[in-house]
């Protein structure tokens, strides 16, 4: 197994490692390793602080619920939520996409790419049009298009909207997020991690890194001092926030690009690797053990 390339062999000891889940820490069969659940604990033993950010909604989240220690949080819908995952996954911070806005960005894709198909996720559950792919279909969920879906009667009175879902059934996934954002980039946020033509449309100025930036800087913690992995394009400000962003074996190519290390892919507990030796390094540094090469 080709060891993981270091990003910066003189950075700061790491307080925090905030990771992506699927393609990132889950295995492709959804599952946490032994391994990964190890080094997840031996990382807050050592006191850093572990934080999942992930485009899942919280609803999503108890494939990691039981393996999060200390503040029990985890960032959600790519930034839009954070959440308490000790609580049963109930909101503490919301950054919602306003509806304005999202009916903005539904004209302007029927118009620049049809044929494309709308989900709204909202922070009570997700409900889409009869013609989005059947993913995960929630039985609670309102079908209809998206102009009825994202009306009110009375504005703010809804539930928040944390992101909208864009489904186009022939584009290229990349060509579809480079014309979302061409032409309606000014109203929102756009991005992907499907291997298909999915984008995730949050408010602008809501990602990953935006909202991680948000819960390091009230604990404290700087960018220097975050470890951070991923796999796809919404990952892609994380990895470049983070002082050392690591990539997965199995990223996006963007993602290689834009990442300063790397690590093995997520098949072969790739998070695990670099936990194990950065709590190696911490250890040491504490006097408690040898560093591993």
């Amino acid at each position: 197994m080709t060891s993981p390339r270091s990003p910066h062999s003189s950075a700061p000891a790491p307080r925090l490692i905030a990771t992506d889940l699927d393609g990132t820490l889950l295995r492709d069969d959804k599952s946490v390793s032994e391994r990964t659940v190890a080094a997840l604990a031996a990382a807050e033993q050592a006191g850093i602080e572990v934080f999942f950010v992930t485009g899942r909604p919280a609803r999503w989240m108890d494939v990691v619920s039981e393996h999060v220690h200390g503040h029990g949080l985890a960032i959600c819908a790519n930034g839009a939520a954070v959440v308490d995952l000790h609580a049963g996954g109930t909101f503490l911070e919301v950054r919602p996409l306003e509806r304005p806005a999202a009916l903005a960005v539904v004209r302007a894709l029927r118009a620049a790419a049809p044929g494309t198909s709308f989900a709204v996720e909202l922070t009570t559950g997700i409900h889409y049009e009869p013609q989005y792919p059947p993913f995960f279909l929630d039985p609670g969920a309102t079908v209809a298009t998206a102009e009825k879906l994202l009306f009110e009667e009375t504005p703010g009175a809804a539930a928040p909207v944390l992101k909208l879902l864009a489904q186009h059934p022939e584009l290229d996934p990349d060509e579809f997020l480079a014309v979302a954002r061409e032409t309606a980039g000014d109203q929102a946020s756009f991005t992907r991690s499907s291997p298909t033509a999915l984008i995730e449309i949050s408010a602008l100025g809501v990602s990953k890194a935006s909202t991680l930036a948000r819960c390091c800087a009230e604990r404290g913690i700087t960018a220097e001092e975050v470890v951070a992995f991923g796999d796809m394009p919404n990952d892609i400000e994380m990895l470049s926030w983070a002082g050392r962003g690591y990539a997965m074996g199995n990223a996006h190519p963007e993602v290689i690009a834009a990442a300063s290390g790397r690590t093995v892919g997520n098949n072969e507990d790739g998070v695990a690797v670099v936990i194990e030796q950065l709590v190696a390094e911490a250890l040491a540094a504490a006097g408690d053990g040898p560093t591993q090469g």
